[in-house]
């Protein structure tokens, strides 16, 4: 397993779980979330095509005032959509298949302290692992799976 930080390009959330607003602006901010995603991704080296990878979004505010994690989540969905590897209408980085849990975990986001001074900034920690984990049966089942196809 190997551990790397991405840097993202804002110095606040571009989504939230309380906006509102037309649906054409909310289409807009999430596809320059995951357009800002790709180039972060590219711009990181990011490797494609591993087998699992944990995202973990880090928001440091410019301010101290009480902020909920739940609301970061809008921030996070297009950040993890534009890691997989997406559609043809929305084709993403590649670094997973998919965003679901067998490939990408996504733990609650954290929100750290501000440091007076400076401007908020937000960041992924991304952790990867190349290999399996578990045992996998002679059927190429993982352990613990149950067989459905009979």
């Amino acid at each position: 397993m190997r551990e790397i930080k991405v840097p993202l390009p804002w110095t606040a959330p571009p989504l939230s779980m309380n906006d509102r607003g037309h649906w054409a602006s909310k289409a807009q901010k999430t596809r320059t979330a995951r357009e800002a995603t790709m180039w972060a991704a590219r711009t990181a080296r990011l490797p494609r095509a591993v087998h699992h990878v944990t995202v973990q979004l880090h928001y440091r505010p410019r301010d101290n005032r009480r902020r909920d994690t739940d609301n970061l989540v809008a921030t996070l969905k297009p950040i993890c959509d534009a890691l997989a590897a997406g559609t043809t209408k929305n084709p993403g980085y590649g670094m997973v298949p998919d965003d679901t849990p067998q490939y990408m975990g996504k733990p609650e986001p954290i929100i750290h302290p501000a440091e007076k001074g400076q401007p908020g900034s937000l960041w992924l920690t991304l952790t990867i692992r190349d290999e399996p984990s578990g045992v996998t049966t002679p059927k190429g089942i993982p352990d613990g799976t149950p067989d459905r196809r009979h």
